[in-house]
């Protein structure tokens, strides 16, 4: 029940590989970058563990809002940055993230509810965009 609260999810009928590019096309466009993306089935294999579902997790961050946060809770960096995971599951593609929201929520930080809303309004608009192009 707790994952339904916590999670953010969206499906597509797009493939992973496109769903990829569509984000990475939303993520610029609305001014947050991509850091780093993890292929899962690949460093799953390279490590010797057999895993056939692709699954690909963006690291995405704007910077600005980041400092908002570092500044005032540096123990915030244990949940920075926003992870986007682009995998298949029952013949869709699906886009999910955990809420800014409630990661933040739990570091007792209410001063940065109005940073974490943003960023999560972002994100949501991100995933949205990339399922919708």
């Amino acid at each position: 029940m707790k994952e339904k609260i916590m999670l953010i999810k969206l499906s597509t009928n797009k493939t992973v590989s496109e769903s990829a590019t569509a984000l990475q096309s939303a993520v610029e466009a609305n001014h947050f970058g991509v850091m780093q993306i993890h292929n899962l089935q690949e460093t799953m294999t390279k490590k010797g563990v057999e895993f056939s579902r692709e699954c690909l997790i963006f690291e995405v961050c704007q910077p600005q809002q980041a400092k908002k946060v570092l500044d005032e809770n540096m123990s915030v960096s244990t949940a920075l940055p926003c992870r986007i995971s682009i995998y298949e599951e029952e013949g869709k593609t699906v886009l999910a993230t955990l809420k800014p929201t409630t990661l933040l929520a739990m570091f007792d930080t209410p001063q940065l509810e109005e940073v974490a809303q943003e960023v999560e309004d972002t994100i949501v608009k991100i995933m949205t965009e990339a399922v919708s192009m």
